[in-house]
């Protein structure tokens, strides 16, 4: 498979995510992660707490989510804003960079939630030639 695509030295990027020691792999590990793309996904949607989340992005863990929030927030695409009551409200919302991320996102998962039916068929001719799963 050709692509036309330049490879990054041809681009004069100062990053290639291609390259082993390269940082911008970590953040593309966040993004694209099932939580990281799940939690951008939802705080697109706009400003929730802790559990406003959880509950929207169904069966991660609180763990998992802690974890997630702090990669997010670190990379600059999750802002926490922690209110001095009590008990403390913590919201978190995206970063306008967030923004950005999350819409190419969406725009990914909407790709694939509308293609389910053909994987879904493919998944089936596989299984079927396969013996199973």
């Amino acid at each position: 498979m050709t692509t036309t695509e330049p490879r990054a030295e041809e681009r004069d990027l100062d990053f290639d995510v291609f390259a082993r020691a390269c940082p911008s792999r970590g953040t593309l590990e966040h993004v694209t992660g099932r939580w990281g793309g799940l939690t951008l996904g939802a705080l697109y949607e706009g400003s929730l707490r802790f559990n406003e989340l959880r509950r929207r992005v169904d069966g991660v863990s609180e763990k998992m989510l802690s974890q997630t929030l702090h990669a997010l927030e670190r990379d600059g695409l999750v802002h926490r804003e922690a209110q001095p009551t009590n008990p403390p409200r913590v919201d978190y919302e995206l970063t306008p960079l967030g923004r950005e991320v999350a819409e190419r996102l969406l725009s990914l998962i909407r790709y694939v939630e509308g293609s389910m039916d053909t994987v879904l068929r493919a998944r089936e001719r596989y299984d079927e030639t396969r013996g199973g799963r």
